[in-house]
């Protein structure tokens, strides 16, 4: 277990331009995290045991918490052991009489167990070293950067000037003056 480093859930967010979610897991002790995309219905079982909510049934990893104390097997820790071909690969350990047993899990999976038993998440160390990432890794070691910069638009064609002049011509027409004082409430005239 020297090889694996404790991690704890630091939050999990969400892509808001399509229906993908992170779980972001923070190193204890240190400042280097490492992000695992995770689907929708896993990144909400991990949110319903990370905020206690109750539910009338049993989730799905409720139930395979359920199994586990129906047979006697305590889940000791989760661990996320592997990263190839941009895929994590996990694994539940539990303790049943007195052997231990190690059931390949996807990360997201194991991690809402791990919510739900109150075990240690646990990470490779090789994978920390090659996936995590430090925030002082994301800043940039001088000043930013000036903006970059833009250059004028070319100026416009005969015909891109007769396109223009008919909004111009259809703004013209519009008496701004008049809709303001529709809009405001009746007062007295000069």
């Amino acid at each position: 277990m020297s090889d694996m480093i404790e991690v704890q859930i630091d939050s999990i967010r969400v892509h808001l331009m399509a229906p993908h979610r992170v779980v972001v897991l923070k190193e204890v002790n240190s400042e280097r995290y490492l992000t695992i995309w995770v689907g929708p219905y896993e990144a909400e079982a991990i949110t319903v045991a990370l905020q206690e909510v109750e539910m009338v049934r049993p989730l799905t990893h409720d139930l395979i918490k359920n199994i586990f104390n129906a047979f006697n097997a305590r889940i000791t820790r989760v661990e996320i052991l592997r990263l190839q071909d941009d895929i994590f690969y996990g694994n539940i350990v539990a303790n049943a009489e007195g052997r231990e047993i190690n059931i390949d899990s996807r990360p997201s999976d194991a991690i809402a167990i791990a919510v739900r038993a109150h075990v240690p998440i646990t990470v490779n160390r090789s994978v920390m070293d090659s996936a995590g990432q430090s925030p002082e890794q994301d800043l940039p070691e001088t000043a930013a950067p000036a903006a970059p910069q833009r250059e004028a638009p070319p100026p416009l064609t005969e015909e891109g000037n007769d396109r223009l002049n008919v909004f111009k011509d259809f703004l013209d027409k519009l008496d701004i003056d008049d809709a303001d004082k529709k809009d405001k409430p009746d007062s007295p005239t000069p």
